[in-house]
This record gives C-alpha cells, sequence and structure tokens, in this order.
C-alpha cells in the first residue's frame, strides 16, 4: 500500500497492446474454431488411412466408437475438396476442383455427424465453417442449397479448390443417404465418395461404379468407408476382411489408439456399453452376438512378457498345417505351468507361401528341443515321398511321432474348444499381450448356423492343438535366450506375418 505523499510510479496500462493482444487472441481462436483443418494432426492408425490412399480404390477404416473415425473421414474429405493437403500428405492428390459425395443411413444422421464434421452444426449460420472444411473456402450464403425432407439438411456445396496457393475453381460436394435406395447413388462420374456407417452392399456397389475409371489412363476416383461394425460380419464387412485385394485395404483402431481418451476414461466409457457390445464399440469387431466362440474378456487373458522363461515350466510348440492362401502355416509356443495348471501362450506365428525348412528356421532360436505336436493332416505325403509331418523331421524339428489326440484318442474339435473355454474362464489359460494376430483371432473366431467358420482361425486351431497335447510338454534345459532370438519384430521370409516374440 502506498503510503501518503508517495509517488505512485506503476506505469499506467497501454491501452493499444491490450487491445492488440485481445485481437490476437480473438484471431487464433477464429482460426482454431474456423480453420480446423489447419490443426489437424492425425494419430498414426488415422495416417496410416490416408497413406493408403495412394495405392487403394477401396478403403475401410473399421473403429470402435468414440475414436476419431468420422473425424479422419471428415479431414480427408476437406483436403481433397480445398486442395490444402499438408506438406506430409502421402495419400492421393487432386490438383483441380473434384465432385464428392459423403453420405450415411439417413437424412438426420447425415445432417447430424457427417454434416456437421464437415460444415460445422445446422440451423445456425454463424457456425457455418466450424467443420473440417474452412470457413473462408465457402460462400456460405450463395454456395450452399437445402436438400428436401429434413430441416437444414444442406443438398450440395461448393468449395473453393486451390492447386499450389491458386485458387482454380470450386469443388462440388454432394451429401446423399442409404434410406434414398440404389437409384439415387446413380449418374456422373465422381472423384470420390465417403461412406460413414456401412451402406447396403446393393448401395456400395453403385458407389463403386461412380468412382471407376473412365477412360484409358484414368485412375479412377476413392471410395472409403468409416464404420463401427454393429451391424456384425456383412457382406461389406467380409468384402475387408475375407477377400484380399490390391485395389482394397482396411484400418483397424482399437480404443488403446486413440491417444485422447486415458486409460481411466477407457474404463468408464467400455463399462458404460451392454458386455455383448464391449468388443465392437471397444476394438471394431464385428458384432457377432452369440456366434462367438470364446466369450472370455480380452483383457481377462493378456499378461506381460516372461524373461526368461521359467525353468520349471513345461513347453510344447503346437501346428496347424497351412495350405493356400486362405489358411496360413501356423505355429503356438505354450507354456504350461503345471503347479497352477495354467498355460500361456508365449508366441503366436502365422505365414503364407512358406516351406517347412523357413518354418524350421523360425523355431530353432527359441530352443531345438522343444516338442511339437501337430494334427492328423500331417499324415499327408508331400512329393518328396515323405509325410508332411516327417519332412518338418528331416529338419531336425522335434515332432511328436503321432498327430494330436485327447487322452482317451479322441480328435473333437469341440471338446478343445471347451476345455480352452474352461481355462480361459477360470483364469488358467493367459496369452502374452504384444500377440496381436492371435487376439485378432480370437475375436473373430465365430460360427454360422451352428457351424465354425473355417477362416482366419489358424492360431485358434494351433491353439487348441497344444491344449489337446499338453501332456507331451517336456522341461526344457537349452530354452533359447532372448539375445538368439532377435528383436520384438521379426520378418523371417517373404509371406511371413510380422510376429511379436519379446
Amino acid at each position: 500500500m502506498r503510503e501518503e505523499g508517495e509517488v505512485d510510479t506503476e506505469p499506467e496500462p497501454d491501452l493499444g497492446k491490450l487491445r492488440q493482444v485481445a485481437k490476437a487472441m480473438r484471431t487464433i481462436d477464429d482460426a482454431q474454431k474456423f480453420n480446423k483443418l489447419a490443426f489437424y494432426v492425425p494419430y498414426p492408425k488415422q495416417r496410416q488411412f490416408h497413406d493408403l490412399g495412394l495405392t487403394k480404390r477401396e478403403r475401410y477404416f473399421r473403429a470402435g466408437n468414440r475414436l476419431g473415425k468420422t473425424f479422419c473421414g471428415a479431414s480427408e474429405t476437406a483436403y481433397h475438396l480445398t486442395g490444402r493437403y499438408p506438406d506430409d500428405w502421402k495419400g492421393r492428390r487432386f490438383t483441380r476442383p473434384v465432385k464428392w459425395w459423403a453420405g450415411s443411413d439417413t437424412g438426420t444422421t447425415c445432417r447430424d455427424v457427417v454434416q456437421k464434421s464437415l460444415c460445422g452444426p445446422y440451423a445456425d449460420p454463424l457456425q457455418y465453417g466450424s467443420g473440417m472444411i474452412p470457413r473462408e473456402c465457402v460462400a456460405w450464403k450463395s454456395d450452399v442449397t437445402l436438400a428436401r425432407g429434413v430441416t437444414d439438411l444442406f443438398d450440395t456445396v461448393l468449395v473453393q479448390h486451390e492447386t499450389n496457393g491458386v485458387k482454380d475453381g470450386k469443388s462440388i460436394l454432394t451429401f446423399k443417404t442409404y434410406e434414398q435406395g440404389r437409384k439415387k447413388w446413380q449418374g456422373d462420374a465422381i472423384d470420390g465418395i465417403w461412406c460413414d456407417e456401412e451402406p447396403d452392399m446393393d448401395v456400395y456397389s453403385e458407389a463403386l461404379t461412380r468412382i471407376a475409371p473412365t477412360k484409358a489412363g484414368d485412375e479412377g476416383g476413392l471410395l472409403y468407408l468409416t464404420s463401427t461394425p454393429l451391424l456384425g460380419r456383412t457382406a461389406l464387412v467380409k468384402r475387408f476382411m475375407d477377400e484380399p485385394s490390391p485395389d482394397r485395404a482396411e484400418v483397424l483402431m482399437t480404443m488403446e489408439d486413440a491417444l485422447h481418451i486415458s486409460p481411466e476414461a477407457r474404463e468408464k466409457i467400455i463399462a458404460g456399453y451392454p458386455a455383448h457390445e464391449r468388443a465392437a464399440r471397444r476394438l471394431g469387431v464385428p458384432f457377432m452376438g452369440s456366434g462367438l466362440i470364446f466369450t472370455a474378456p480380452e483383457d481377462s487373458l493378456k499378461e506381460g512378457v516372461y524373461n526368461p522363461w521359467p525353468a520349471h515350466w513345461f513347453y510344447l510348440w503346437s501346428f496347424d498345417f497351412g495350405f493356400g492362401t486362405d489358411h496360413p502355416w501356423a505355429a503356438v509356443l505354450n507354456g504350461w505351468d503345471k503347479d497352477a495348471d495354467c498355460v500361456h501362450v508365449l508366441a503366436a506365428l502365422r505365414s503364407v507361401g512358406t516351406r517347412p525348412l523357413d518354418h524350421a528356421a523360425m523355431l530353432k532360436p527359441f530352443g531345438a528341443d522343444i516338442p511339437i505336436a501337430w494334427p492328423q493332416d500331417g499324415h499327408g505325403v508331400e512329393s518328396t515321398g515323405l509325410s508332411l509331418a516327417n519332412t518338418y523331421k528331416a529338419h531336425k524339428l522335434k515332432m511328436l511321432d503321432e498327430h494330436a489326440t485327447f487322452p482317451d484318442g479322441g480328435l473333437s474339435t469341440e471338446t478343445g474348444i471347451l476345455q480352452m473355454e474352461e481355462r480361459m474362464t477360470t483364469g488358467r489359460y493367459k496369452v502374452a499381450s504384444h500377440l496381436t494376430d492371435w487376439f485378432e483371432e480370437y475375436r473373430n473366431y465365430h460360427r454360422k448356423d451352428g457351424l465354425i467358420v473355417k477362416k482366419a482361425d489358424d492360431l485358434m486351431s494351433a491353439s487348441r492343438i497344444g491344449i489337446m497335447m499338453l501332456r507331451a510338454a517336456k522341461r526344457i534345459v537349452r530354452l533359447g535366450s532372448w539375445q538368439t532370438i532377435g528383436k520384438p519384430q521379426i520378418k523371417v521370409a517373404d509371406g511371413v506375418d510380422d510376429w511379436n516374440v519379446i
């Protein structure tokens, strides 16, 4: 406090500078609100999805709820409409104005989700431009036409396009709905289509027709889908999951890939979903209801890495012989803690188009003396005149003398599944959490019309063979050291999946 007679030496506030600071802060706020595209930094899975646009006509961003799939789709759409690609953009680029469609299931969801993510909230012109399309790229009073039937649903939006900073015309964005039916998706050639949530296959087929090349040398357009597969393994989902094509790709994003969700918030979100929906909403797994074979929560199986492997455990490899491109060769390393009667899956290998010689090279570093259980089809004779099992023996692998059976001689697949399920639900079956291929098969292992679907089940089959033959597991004196096994991820040969070891 100033004493009586003391002169106040505090300078008067510079109102001009304060106004400048306030103006600068408003400018920053406006930029973040009305030029969101400039601030978009994709997560690794989102970036992978964008990059694939360079070589794939069809893409599917399969993700759980609230993980950023719509945000991802809207951002890419805005890049193509405006031409404002970031310097590090590795996906497809258009150097001219484009014709683009964006669609969803109904007019209401198209307005409330797709239109909002691109243009901003409806019914408030002051908020137009607060989506991923920058406000300055649209003359919002003259370049927007409304659709019929749904209040404030846009029909078309003209968007200023630029190439290398030079304005070169206006892109045309048209909003579509699946409920309009296939005929409403007919028309001219389109440069790109974004489907947010899954359309029926007939609508999707029509959309594909719209992006087809129209002349020699034409690259054609892009078609990408962002959705949580709550409808299950539909024809469209299976198109991406089960029907490989050089023109098609999918990217899976789980809740763990969404960096904006903390572990604590993640658990609260998941707890709010019905138990039977949690895998779809968290992991992007196609919802299969009672069709799922295993019901134990994935997190209840996961465990950390043992380093080194306990010397008192009993070890066993278990095979599933592959054939063709639909059924890869697969092998699972089982560590059996007899004291706790708990089986631990320590490694999971899967490869296509490789030979027994390659498989032997993969397995030997883990320990040359680990016995190997194998299924009945190992008796099949190869071109060498040896049975398949004996071919592996010739490469110095410790194949068991006979194919896998239960102690009573039975071969029942259902018995093996029941034994695995019992162990899982009682905490006696654990899997190293980094074995992503194993868990991907686990999530999708299901029945159709009561029968097990024999696709993408190779590691599950190998795991079941291991349970059948646990009695053949042995203690191993010379286990492979972590140094001899190599790095956490190894690429052994062409056609071999990346597989985690430690």
